[in-house]
């Protein structure tokens, strides 16, 4: 795999019947190393040790129904209360980040409703803050520290 526009770390990483499988921190296990989750897990070390995500608190891959579909979000981020706060969307470093990304992420938060979302492909990052009343989009020049997540929306949006 490839370098990313995010810092460089170092993954177990091993082989078995010629496929490639990294350790993923969060599900404590060895899952396909896909140029997806390669962003995933570069995405997920860069949380916990630049902007001080509490590993404990992202969730990976979890299936839920949305308008009876069945959908898989990437990453789920939440406060200490419990409650979403930011939902990730990764894609491989060659797809585009479009309409198209940026619409089903808002799919997926539709039903959790996090206040921030963000949306990589390891090359480039987009992070937003979502106005909980008026549904719009405020784009972040950076992709805040935990704690100043924490502070809640209404002091931040405006």
């Amino acid at each position: 795999m490839g370098p990313l526009n995010l810092p460089t770390y170092f993954f177990r990483i091993k082989e078995d019947r010629g496929k490639k499988y990294i350790f993923d921190e969060i599900r404590r296990r060895f899952v396909l190393l896909t140029p997806e989750e390669w962003v995933r897990q570069h995405l997920v070390n860069f949380l916990v040790t630049q902007k001080n995500f509490p590993l404990s608190l992202i969730s990976v891959e979890k299936g839920f129904k949305n308008n009876r579909r069945k959908q898989r979000y990437d990453l789920l981020v939440f406060d200490r209360k419990g409650e979403p706060l930011m939902m990730i969307e990764c894609k491989a470093p060659g797809i585009d980040i479009n309409q198209h990304v940026f619409d089903q992420a808002s799919r997926y938060n539709n039903k959790y409703k996090a206040a921030y979302m963000l949306i990589s492909n390891g090359m480039n990052h987009y992070c937003c803050l979502i106005n909980k009343t008026s549904r719009q989009y405020r784009f972040l020049q950076e992709i805040p520290v935990y704690s100043e997540m924490q502070q809640g929306d209404e002091q931040i949006i405006r």
